[in-house]
């Protein structure tokens, strides 16, 4: 079993910047961020080096192995950003074929206009 702790979230102004922190309590195999807008299906923000159109340019993902953490830099924020955003992991069992899915308890971002 991991747990996922996300931290950074928070009210910006439009234009301004977050960092998002995403701790695993042990050691994973692919993150990735996503996010769920009110209404909205939750959708992937970014992942290894792929991210959704909406964010490229504006979001850099980076990990940090020897910390378990992963981190979501957003820049120019809009307001079509807010959203609660998840941290998610992956870890494969070697030798079993095996992989478990994990998710982060969310963090709220919010852009105002």
């Amino acid at each position: 079993q991991v747990q996922l702790v996300e931290s950074g979230g928070g009210l910006v102004h439009a234009g301004g910047s977050l960092a998002l922190s995403c701790v695993a309590s042990g050691s994973t195999d692919a993150m990735g961020w996503y996010r769920q807008a009110p209404g909205k299906q939750r959708e992937l923000v970014a992942a290894s080096t792929n991210y959704a159109d909406s964010v490229k340019g504006r979001f850099t993902i980076s990990r940090d192995n020897a910390k378990n953490t992963m981190y979501l830099q957003m820049n120019s924020l809009k307001p079509e950003d807010t959203a609660v955003y998840y941290c998610y992991a992956e870890r494969t069992i070697p030798g079993s074929g095996r992989s478990y899915a994990y998710w982060g308890q969310g963090t709220q971002v919010t852009v105002s206009s």
